[in-house]
């Protein structure tokens, strides 16, 4: 039922936290949660009527009590209880949405988007928001980015934005190999769109350096 990019998220949550997915989908992960006890309370939101009708019957099939809520993000949700919130299987605008509508009670986001990863970073950067670790998961043939976010302050700089602070060399190697074909397609005299690729695979390849010397 669990995958193991849900599994990963899991992995962020700690015991006494009061946790909300907003993009529940069918409920998995909060019924991991739930059944494994790794979290003091657990909710599920979503947006789409027919997802949280699913996650529902899913949550009463496995015998659990967890509360549903269907809500734009935070939009229809009333509880000052929820401290850590679960955004993922968004785009990266989706997930801004979200926390811009989030309450102050919010102290930790897990989040997992689908695409922009870098904005999504600087984003959060300028929101006040810091990545405090970052794991990249090799799912089915796709590659998972996974944000443990707080309020507590840490210093970026732009290729950690860029890049994230993964210990994942697969995935590294794997933006290495892209930006080489993007490479392979760009004509000898477009200097500057090239210089572009050459810089991020020289960053690329630093950061497997460091991975490596770890």
């Amino acid at each position: 039922m669990i995958n193991l990019k849900l599994k990963t998220i899991a992995s962020f949550v700690s015991p006494e936290d009061i946790v909300i997915d907003t993009c529940c989908d069918h409920a998995y992960l909060a019924i991991y949660l739930k059944q494994n006890h790794l979290c003091k309370e657990v909710y599920a939101s979503d947006i789409n009527i027919h997802a949280l009708e699913v996650a529902r019957k899913n949550i009463t099939s496995s015998k659990l009590n967890i509360t549903t809520y269907l809500s734009d993000g935070f939009k229809s949700i009333n509880n000052s209880d929820i401290d850590t919130t679960v955004i993922a299987g968004v785009g990266a605008n989706t997930v801004l949405d979200i926390i811009d509508s989030a309450p102050q009670s919010i102290k930790k986001y897990i989040i997992s988007s689908n695409n922009n990863w870098d904005e999504l970073r600087f984003s959060l950067y300028q929101r006040g928001l810091y990545i405090q670790e970052e794991k990249v998961v090799l799912d089915k043939g796709k590659f998972y980015v996974i944000m443990f976010v707080t309020k507590d302050y840490v210093k970026e700089n732009k290729i950690s934005l860029k890049y994230g602070k993964s210990n994942n060399q697969e995935y590294y190697l794997y933006l290495i190999k892209k930006e080489q074909e993007v490479l392979a397609k760009i004509p000898r005299n477009k200097f500057m769109k090239r210089l572009n690729h050459k810089r991020n695979i020289y960053y690329l390849r630093k950061i497997i350096k460091r991975i490596s010397d770890c």
